[in-house]
């Protein structure tokens, strides 16, 4: 009688150790000082270094449906920046420096290649965003996930000083709402977008539409912690799933309103082709980021010389609105 290997089961460890070695070659990219562990090891090791009072910031987040738009394009290679973007954008809201991240990916039948494509797009983000990727899960589950499908999340950690910990509590009346570009839908109202846009080789502004779609989050670290040496930032917001009524409000640590003026920046192109296939716009807002990505509450003074410095990084930045007294909410006129 033959012996059953877990190969049988659908589940090929030699493939599993391909994957690994590539991974390895990606990671240590992205090492930075405090990295003591190496990869493969059972756990991720990281050094905090000289802090008087450190607070551990930590967030989670997955790519979401997006994926299926790199499944059908067979493009892998920018899911990991999204993954790695909607972890460390959302810790940056409180002022935290992120430090290290671990990923985990899930499919149904692993090839190494795609597997080390994703975990690339991976490590750039964490490149970008200037952490470290320390650790991470692969899991290959035959049955449970169609063979060419993967899912990716991660989990990513950050470190601030107690005392400069962003939480809205210095946010005021009038206070004025500094908004940074996005970069697309980055990773968020992509079930919306499968179901009204299936072409996804029709030509969009020049590119492919699956191209298009496939347009990584932009990672707001750097600017934003460069930022923060020169002004005082009194709330921030990641918009992400919810659009903007949903997230800006999270900024405030007291009942403010925020209130947006539509005008104030140029809407992209994506969105407008989304809002021409017949969703209402105010659904947009509440949905998308509809161009901006992150938002920044300043001092009215300090407005100006804030948007002139993210432009001198390399930053779109817009002045798109106010705070006034009033409920948690959004006010887009």
């Amino acid at each position: 009688m033959s012996k059953i290997t877990y190969k049988d089961s659908g589940v090929n460890i030699e493939e599993g150790y391909e994957s690994v070695k590539l991974i390895k070659e990606h990671a240590k990219r992205t090492y930075i000082p405090g990295v003591i562990s190496d990869l493969g090891s059972f756990a991720g090791m990281f050094e905090l270094g000289k802090y008087n009072n450190p607070v551990l910031v930590s967030g989670t987040d997955g790519v979401g449906t997006k994926l299926e738009i790199a499944f059908k394009t067979r493009k892998y290679d920018t899911v990991g920046i999204d993954c790695v973007a909607m972890c460390v954008n959302d810790i940056l809201c409180h002022g935290a420096k992120p430090i290290f991240f671990l990923d985990y990916m899930a499919c149904g039948k692993l090839e190494a290649e795609v597997a080390a494509d994703i975990v690339k797009g991976v490590s750039d983000g964490c490149v970008q965003s200037g952490c470290a990727l320390i650790g991470g899960e692969t899991a290959e589950m035959p049955g449970f996930y169609k063979e060419g499908e993967y899912d990716l999340a991660g989990f990513a950690v950050g470190v601030a000083e107690k005392d400069a910990i962003i939480d809205g509590s210095k946010i005021e009346e009038g206070d004025t709402l500094v908004g940074i570009a996005s970069s697309g839908p980055h990773s968020n109202g992509y079930s919306l977008i499968r179901k009204l846009i299936t072409d996804l080789d029709q030509e969009f502004e020049g590119k492919k539409m699956g191209e298009v779609l496939l347009t990584p989050t932009k990672i707001y670290v750097k600017p934003v912690l460069a930022l923060m040496e020169k002004f005082e930032i009194r709330g921030m917001a990641h918009i992400t799933g919810g659009g903007f009524y949903e997230n800006i409000p999270r900024m405030f640590k007291e009942d403010f309103t925020a209130v947006i003026n539509k005008g104030s920046y140029d809407v992209p192109a994506i969105f407008k082709h989304i809002i021409g296939l017949g969703v209402e716009e105010d659904h947009m807002y509440n949905t998308y980021n509809m161009g901006i990505g992150f938002v920044l509450c300043v001092k009215p003074a300090d407005a100006d010389a804030v948007v002139a410095e993210l432009k001198a990084l390399g930053e779109k930045a817009f002045i798109i609105g106010s705070v006034k007294n009033g409920e948690k909410a959004v006010e887009i006129k």
